[in-house]
């Protein structure tokens, strides 16, 4: 069974269960500062399993594209990803562990046609806070999973939550399929790493509020959060080892060991996760930058051509493997095609800009330690570490590398406190963007709101389609507005978009609002990356036969109430994004 069949099955099954199938959210998390990406399926979803009501109803299903980017390092071996999708269904208030388990049985012995044997689960041994999940073992009893099959464990392997300090939280009930390989001892269970055992989904039921004093009450609308990696259950139903065998790595793996005269196993897998990963960012409009969502898209594509050299891969056939890619995945993420000559574009970009640096990083390496052996010293310190990264592109197992060639050593926890020091600001500075937007609802602010909208139009007009928001700030005296751009926007070019919004405005448009469900929306042609921001119902404001845009407002109800705007400068933010500071003139 093909990886897009097993979703499409996953997805009619709920749907025949009476979930609403609602979009994911896109990898960018408009509506969540706190975070660089979407890394769960339930992320999205937060307001509605915390009381907000869903306009879609109480049982949904989805399936979400998630990046996480903790385990990056550990990509290479047989299980770790930074790219992934989770299949998903929700009872908002509805259905509780009853159906839940029992829709999960379910599916995967009639549907997915596992053998009941194969499947073993646990449950919450229960300790202070909350009882032992008998309940949950009763009804898995009932379904036909044998008492020997049924374990129990406690907060750390089968509890979830709360996201933070307080907040709905409860226990859970994972989902193991045993491989039939030979366990490791007489007490292996699913709780042991020796891969007999491979949790295949987990059903949350949030049934508790945890208090700020640390106690627990138990809440009024009990929710049921479940989550299936489409990728792991994948390889399981083929019957393949890994993932990495399956059709979502395999096309691409290949391609790569095609053009590679010493190709490894751990470098082929790190290629073909980071390659998914960074093409999906980019179709998301993400560009390799020092700060932010940009700067992890830029550790990828960087640790992708260490790699590609390590196994002697000429980089300059990186766009072959891209346009694999794009060939092999686009039935399931058409995005990629719709994206495919961004994404050659984006990656040769950064590839060109990080073999530059390479030849300069290591002749600063050169200096560094030439520096260090007059002082007699023979650690690389991590401010150093990191300047080498930061500064000059050069990963530190690279840098680890050249170093023990050279008898030195290095200063990894002071690299990681300077990486997490790095990674605080890029999350204040994503935090930043969404600080972004009017300073009030005044008549000014309004219009200039309205003027955003025809400049965006513009710029995507004049410059292209890769053009997309990237923040603004609105006050009652200028517009700023950040929008990706691979290059500086030359002043005949800003007078031609300046030219066209003005032109917009002299044709005195009318400026409607309608409130449509979100794919609807898209349908009707309407732009936007931030859907995930308004949820399902969202409102697109139309201004004449220039533009459409899904926005939460407000605007004016027609252009002939702006004054002309003059686009007063344009600057870098940081790499492929641009600023525009503009004004209204008499």
């Amino acid at each position: 069974m093909k990886a897009i069949e097993i979703r499409n099955k996953y997805i009619e099954f709920f749907k025949n269960k009476g979930h609403s199938i609602i979009s994911g959210a896109p990898l960018i998390p408009e509506n969540d500062p706190t975070v660089l990406f979407t890394t769960a399926g339930m992320q999205p979803l937060v307001p509605y399993l915390t009381g907000q009501k869903h306009p879609s109803g109480t049982r949904i299903t989805d399936y979400q594209k998630c990046v996480r980017t903790n385990d990056i390092d550990e990509v290479g071996d047989n299980r770790h990803l930074t790219f992934f999708e989770m299949l998903g269904n929700w009872s908002l208030g509805d259905y509780f562990k009853q159906d839940s388990i029992r829709y999960s049985y379910e599916l995967l012995t009639k549907v997915f046609n596992i053998p009941s044997e194969k499947i073993s689960v646990t449950c919450f041994g229960g300790d202070k806070d909350a009882p032992r999940d008998e309940e949950a073992a009763r009804i898995w009893e009932e379904c036909g999973i044998t008492k020997d099959r049924i374990y129990f464990f406690g907060k750390e392997d089968n509890w979830w939550g709360p996201a933070g300090q307080t907040g709905p939280c409860g226990p859970d009930t994972e989902i193991f399929y045993d491989t039939g390989v030979k366990p490791c001892s007489d007490n292996c269970n699913p709780s042991c790493d020796c891969g007999k055992y491979i949790e295949i989904w987990n059903n949350v039921f949030m049934e508790y509020n945890k208090k700020e004093d640390g106690s627990f009450e138990n809440l009024t609308q009990k929710n049921v959060d479940t989550g299936m990696g489409l990728e792991r259950i994948t390889f399981l139903l083929q019957g393949k080892k890994d993932v990495f065998e399956t059709e979502l790595f395999l096309p691409i793996i290949e391609k790569v060991k095609e053009l590679s005269k010493k190709p490894n196993e751990e470098s082929l897998r790190i290629i073909a996760d980071h390659m998914r990963a960074a093409s999906m960012l980019i179709c998301d409009f993400v560009v390799p930058s020092n700060i932010g969502q940009g700067y992890i898209l830029r550790r990828l594509i960087r640790r992708v051509i260490r790699h590609m050299r390590k196994i002697e891969f000429d980089t300059d056939n990186m766009v072959e493997v891209c346009n694999t890619l794009v060939d092999s995945l686009s039935n399931m993420y058409p995005e990629l095609e719709k994206n495919r000559e961004l994404i050659v574009s984006q990656i040769k970009k950064e590839k060109n800009r990080f073999m530059n640096t390479l030849e300069k990083g290591e002749k600063e390496f050169v200096k560094i330690t030439n520096k260090l052996k007059m002082e007699n010293i023979d650690i690389i310190d991590g401010k150093n570490l990191f300047r080498l990264y930061d500064t000059f592109g050069f990963p530190p197992e690279v840098t680890k590398e050249l170093a023990y060639e050279n008898d030195f050593k290095v200063d990894m926890e002071g690299f990681k406190k300077c990486f997490e020091q790095h990674q605080e600001k890029s999350r204040q500075d994503a935090a930043g963007t969404f600080k972004g937007g009017l300073a009030d609802h005044s008549e000014i602010t309004t219009a200039y709101h309205t003027a955003t909208h025809l400049l965006l139009e513009s710029l995507q007009r004049i410059l292209g389609n890769h053009v997309m928001q990237k923040g603004s700030n609105i006050t009652a005296e200028r517009i700023r507005f950040d929008f990706s751009n691979p290059e500086k926007v030359t002043r005949d070019i800003l007078d031609k978009v300046e030219n066209m919004v003005n032109e917009q405005i002299d044709k005195k448009l009318v400026v409607t609002c309608e409130e449509m469900p979100i794919e609807d929306a898209r349908n009707y042609g309407a732009k936007g990356v931030f859907d995930s921001k308004y949820g399902e119902r969202v409102k697109v404001y139309t201004i004449g036969d220039f533009s459409k845009e899904i926005c939460g407002g407000p605007h004016v109800e027609n252009t002939g109430k702006l004054k002309h705007i003059k686009i007063k400068k344009e600057e870098a933010v940081s790499s492929g994004v641009r600023r525009i500071k503009a004004v209204f003139v008499d």
